[in-house]
């Protein structure tokens, strides 16, 4: 599909999703969103795509936040559906199925943050900046940051990060937890791509469930967490995936996965 706010490339099993208004600081706005949904419907539904990288255009930005512009114009009773717009779309990121890698350079801040965070893995290069500084315009997160970030960062440092609209940068990223990896500007890329290369080369239907149980099993107590664990062990149990990894393995060569449930 053609786009106007987002570009998407695909390379084997890897596809790039680049969010693509960089005089606008690649700026979240309506249309962006709507794109971006459909752009991740049909890769969820693309089996030849195993590893997504979500990027930004130009050198000053991953996203810079929603479009003041847009929340300037929200009228009293419209919040909530403009925060749930937002909200559908991170999560349609969130369980895609497939790993989802945020290759962050210049800011992350409000939304953009919020994007990044929606992603199953973040790569910040030198340069990257955070914050959710929704708090300096009269209102607080609205597409997950103040769930999303405490689950990561731990609730004092998602307070402070929330309750003063600070923004960091990639290093006191790492730091806190926010991001996984900090690169040099030149290698973010680079990096992201072997990342993803090393995800890829791994078994589709493993990879997918592993997302969804570390995911689902966060907020419930650990006997029934086992419970989700064991059940998706012994379905993968069952399929051709893992009758191919297990000979493979002993017989010392490349795993070839399929993609189907036997």
């Amino acid at each position: 599909m053609d786009y106007d706010n987002i570009r998407v490339e695909k390379r084997g099993f890897v596809a790039t999703v680049l969010l693509d208004r960089a005089k606008a600081l690649n700026a979240l706005n309506a249309a962006m969103f709507g794109e971006l949904n459909a752009a991740f419907d049909e890769l969820g539904k693309d089996d030849e795509v195993r590893v997504v990288l979500l990027t930004g255009a130009g050198e000053r930005a991953f996203a810079a936040g929603a479009d003041i512009r847009e929340l300037d114009a929200v009228v009293p009773g419209e919040g909530q559906g403009f925060a749930l717009r937002g909200q559908a779309v991170f999560r349609k990121v969130e369980t895609l199925g497939k790993p989802v890698i945020a290759c962050v350079r210049g800011f992350a801040l409000g939304g953009g943050c919020e994007l990044a965070m929606a992603c199953t893995l973040r790569i910040a290069a030198e340069d990257a900046k955070f914050g959710q500084p929704e708090v300096k315009l009269g209102v607080i997160p609205g597409y997950g940051g103040s769930q999303r970030l405490p689950r990561l960062v731990g609730r004092g440092a998602a307070m402070k990060l929330l309750l003063t609209g600070a923004v960091i940068d990639a290093r006191e990223a790492l730091r806190i937890g926010l991001v996984d990896e900090v690169v040099p500007v030149e290698g973010l890329m680079m990096r992201a791509e072997a990342l993803a290369q090393e995800i890829g080369a791994q078994a589709p239907l493993a990879v997918a469930e592993a997302i969804r149980v570390v995911d689902a099993g966060l907020d419930l107590p650990l006997e029934r967490a086992l419970g989700l664990e064991a059940e998706a062990f012994g379905k993968l149990c069952d399929t051709a995936d893992r009758v191919e990894g297990t000979k493979a393995f002993l017989e010392k060569r490349q795993a070839e996965w399929g993609k189907k449930w036997s």
